[in-house]
């Protein structure tokens, strides 16, 4: 049964949504696989990783988050510890039961140590499948980590095509670089139509409409959110007196779509959260100008406008201002920590992250996870009672 009511607007293109981010079958990447005989998918875990580069050799980006439950087979659990994240045991089991058959090859992203052996894990497991560790640079000057990133792009490029993929083409690479631009254009308008009207849009409807990208083309992702943006003015809303919060915490491990309405029921409305990260994990248009190499384009955005997250260095800037910042920029009234449990980056930047907050008067809570998480009353209660704290206290909660 939908969620939504019949007369909403909306309930179409969010009943879709719905559906792409709960099938772990992938059937629509088997679809895209049938329309595109001959070309890969390939798999990514939920951070940055260059989409429009696989796109541009013919690849369909896929982001694999885990299995969303306690998985029925062992081998995958098996090889890890039981104090990890979630994330990484499902990944290899969601594979071993067939689902994960259309995926060619899988990418890993520098997020941790966990995610670093999960690419060891994959390459034994399955080593007639292309899999690769992405080195993101830790050294932002253009000249130094600008110009590594670059070469770990090529290097990404030249093995995806000795396995049947297109060789990198620099018209093929502008292309997609502004295909991204105009879908990343219409992720910022939904972004901010739910800070200015969260009652118009639910976070957790944002949520899915940004998730379901994950599984789809850029231009046909693009095309859901711009359905979604043209029907939601039309849609009939009633104004809450909610407190405004910024979730922090699940740039990588989803949390459950549950915990997110749990969040909402609980008079919290969500204008700002860093969820489904590998979509927004820059700030502002990648450049498309045709006397520019793509790659150092590509390159260049990453190492100067990237999103400041617990996976990443920021040198000697100050850690927590760009929280902050955003607190103040989305009119916030306050932050939810809300970590996947054993997420060492998140854990341990979040007492950095909370001096900050100290500092600058802006309430906090925390919170811990697991994507496979299913009863949700005692956050409503600690979320309810912090959302009543800031209403009343504000800045002293």
């Amino acid at each position: 049964m939908s969620a939504w009511d019949e007369t909403d607007p909306l309930r179409e293109v969010l009943s879709r949504s719905l559906s792409l981010v709960e099938d772990l079958s992938f059937a629509e990447v088997k679809r895209w696989k049938q329309a595109h005989p001959g070309q890969l998918a390939v798999g990514y875990m939920p951070i940055y990783v260059p989409r429009p580069m696989l796109e541009a050799i013919g690849c369909l980006p896929v982001a694999v988050f885990g299995g969303g439950g306690p998985p029925a087979i062992i081998p995958g659990g098996s090889a890890f510890q039981a104090v990890t994240c979630p994330i990484p045991p499902p990944t290899p089991e969601l594979s071993l039961p067939g689902r994960l058959d259309c995926i060619d090859g899988m990418l890993f992203p520098s997020i941790c140590d966990v995610i670093r052996n999960l690419g060891g894990i994959w390459k034994m497991l399955f080593p007639e499948r292309y899999g690769a560790y992405v080195d993101l640079p830790q050294n932002f000057d253009p000249a130094i980590g600008g110009k590594f990133y670059g070469q770990e792009i090529r290097r990404i490029a030249r093995e995806l095509a000795a396995r049947g993929a297109k060789p990198l083409q620099d018209d093929a690479l502008r292309a997609a670089i502004k295909r991204e631009n105009s879908r990343r254009a219409a992720l910022e308008a939904l972004d901010e139509l739910r800070q200015k009207e969260p009652w118009r849009l639910r976070a957790s409807e944002a949520y899915l409409l940004a998730r379901a990208g994950s599984v789809l083309d850029t231009e046909t992702h693009e095309a859901l959110l711009r359905e979604a943006l043209e029907q939601a003015p039309k849609r009939a809303a009633r104004v809450y007196d909610n407190v405004r919060v910024v979730v922090r915490g699940s740039f990588c491990e989803q949390p459950p779509l549950g915990l997110i309405r749990t969040l909402e029921a609980a008079g919290c409305d969500i204008v700002d959260d860093d969820f489904q990260l590998g979509l927004r994990s820059l700030s502002g248009d990648i450049d498309e100008s045709p006397d520019v190499d793509p790659v150092e384009a590509l390159s260049k955005a990453f190492v100067t406008r990237g999103v400041p997250t617990a996976s990443r260095y920021i040198g000697e800037e100050e850690k927590g201002r760009a929280l902050v910042d955003q607190v103040r920029a989305t009119g916030a009234e306050g932050v939810i920590f809300a970590a996947a449990s054993f997420c060492d980056p998140a854990l341990l930047d979040q007492p950095m992250l909370e001096g900050a907050l100290d500092r600058a008067k802006v309430p906090h809570t925390s919170l811990k996870f697991g994507e496979n998480t299913g009863q949700f009353q005692v956050i409503k209660e600690q979320a309810g009672a912090f959302s009543d704290a800031v209403k009343l206290w504000g800045s002293a909660a």
